[in-house]
């Protein structure tokens, strides 16, 4: 059967239930919010198999995907999943865990090539499309032991924050389902929040790591630009684009960095990233991160509105969380530093979308079925929800705005290393988002996460606390705090985060996905 509205033209993995081994009394592992440590624990012991893990998340994909309530997360299956468990479960008999991600599931969002499945971008003009090569970080993944699971929904060409594509429609968020989970790599956020894998890799060009990290109650990291490859994911804005984890927890997101980083030929800004790679991001994962550090509240980040007071009280939990825990927090007072301003007047991703865009779709090695933004918007395969913006770049240049663009870049970013260098900060805090991330229908706004797309700066969100509860949010929308820090920190942002997360535990389960029968 379909576990997903997949397109006809592609192969679908087939299963049921009577293909799949009846439930497994587990003595001590648990799916719900599995680990890496606690699959690896439950492998050594025998307790657990990859075939046997691969299974259970199928039927969860199979109950909640196009089933219950109908998150529509899955753009295509991977058919050999299972196959590719059973191998590593061979080897791992024979020598251990081949890599750090030994059978571990993971959702990878559908921009980000896969050499054995389609990679469509959420757009009907790349249905059935199937790459000739994997990205570099699918191939490390691979390399590590992880297994793709599946390819997930986005917002079509990671254009906008909504998560609604052409190719599969709208991924509705598991704490509420009337509202979007954020976007663009939404899709990889609802899957995480209900389950249906561990880890998750998205791709951030303003918001979009972060954005369904903070709506979806999970852990999301945005990287330096440079620190992880791009090589083969389909670009947005080669200027502000980052590749990045997912996960439920600080410690999976650090051990997955562990796997992402490090130079790649095939893209050159890895090259920064020389002699600043951290070996082992898990070295920072102390319990008392927050001992120490002195934290800056970016409060014109803040909203100022009834709608805003929600988000205000959860954030101004975690400020009180973070002295609590041992940060010095400090007052800042930024009037000049406005997401929303910076976010319109200096982000060039609409003036990068055509060239970058074109660069993936016309090299004849990739073989695309469309080979330009113009045979895009001619083909009319796509969302209405893309319209005006893919409309918009193909009308604009690289002219003298987007150099004064640049311009203002390099003042911002000098902006924030100052204001840092002057409070003698180690990171800054902020809610992602000023107001609860919108319905489905409505457009994502007054997100905070320009900042760190446009600097370049690392930054993670995690786990706040959520909104009061609704008949629609049972236990209301979550809301997310997210920490910003100098270039090549993430070491700092993990050791700070991993101390809230441990010292707050906010992190709680959408009420519409529970554990099924048998499940353990």
């Amino acid at each position: 059967m379909r576990t997903a509205k997949i397109p006809s033209v592609v192969k679908a993995v087939n299963f049921s239930p009577s293909q799949v081994e009846p439930p497994v009394a587990f003595a001590n592992f648990t799916l719900e919010e599995a680990t890496i440590t606690d699959v690896h624990k439950a492998f050594k012991s025998g307790e657990l198999t990859a075939v046997k893990l691969v299974e259970m998340y199928h039927k969860r994909i199979e109950a909640y995907d196009q089933k219950g309530p109908k998150l529509n997360i899955v753009i295509y299956l991977n058919p050999k999943a299972l196959e590719e468990a059973a191998a590593l479960d061979v080897r791992y008999k024979k020598s251990g865990l081949v890599g750090p991600l030994h059978g571990i599931p993971v959702l990878l969002k559908d921009n980000i090539n896969t050499m054995d499945m389609p990679t469509t971008g959420g757009s009907k003009c790349l249905e059935g499309y199937i790459p000739p090569k994997d990205a570099s970080i699918t191939k490390k993944l691979r390399d590590a032991g992880a297994i793709i699971i599946a390819k997930v929904n986005l917002h079509e060409f990671a254009v906008s924050g909504e998560s609604v594509s052409s190719i599969l429609g709208q991924t509705l968020n598991p704490y509420d389902l009337t509202r979007t989970p954020g976007g663009s790599s939404g899709g990889v956020g609802a899957g995480l929040a209900a389950n249906l894998g561990i880890l998750g890799i998205g791709s951030d060009t303003v918001n979009s790591i972060r954005s369904p990290a903070s709506a979806n109650c999970i852990v999301g990291i945005r990287p330096t630009i440079g620190l992880v490859s791009r090589n083969g994911i389909i670009p947005n804005s080669i200027t502000q684009d980052v590749a990045g984890p997912l996960a439920r927890t600080v410690g999976d997101a650090a051990k997955m960095l562990n796997v992402l980083i490090g130079y790649d030929p095939l893209d050159q800004a890895t090259a920064w990233s020389i002699g600043y790679v951290q070996k082992d991001y898990s070295k920072f994962l102390k319990s008392d991160g927050m001992k120490g550090k002195r934290i800056g509240i970016l409060r014109s980040f803040f909203g100022e509105d009834a709608i805003h007071k929600e988000v205000n009280a959860v954030t101004n939990k975690a400020i009180e969380d973070c002295k609590r825990l041992g940060a010095t927090m400090v007052e800042l007072n930024t009037p000049d530093i406005d997401s929303g301003k910076i976010a319109n007047d200096i982000s060039v991703h609409l003036y990068d979308l055509k060239p970058d865009l074109n660069s993936y779709l016309g090299d004849p090695k990739n073989k695309a079925p469309v080979k330009s933004l113009a045979e895009i918007i001619a083909s009319g395969k796509f969302s209405p929800s893309i319209e005006k913006s893919i409309k918009d770049a193909q009308a604009l240049n690289q002219d003298s705005t987007y150099d004064a663009r640049l311009v203002a870049r390099t003042r911002l970013q000098d902006r924030i290393m100052v204001l840092m260098a002057e409070n003698k900060l180690d990171a800054l805090v902020f809610p992602h988002q000023k107001r609860p991330v919108v319905p489905v229908g409505g457009s994502q706004v007054e997100r905070n996460g320009s900042l760190g797309s446009l600097t370049g700066f690392p930054s993670i969100v995690v786990p706040g606390g959520f909104t009061m509860p609704t008949e629609s949010a049972k236990i209301g929308v979550p809301v997310g705090i997210e920490f910003l820090a100098r270039p090549w920190s993430e070491g700092m942002l993990i050791e700070i985060s991993y101390g809230y997360e441990q010292g707050t535990k906010n992190r709680r389960l959408p009420p519409t996905t529970p554990k099924l029968a048998g499940e353990m």
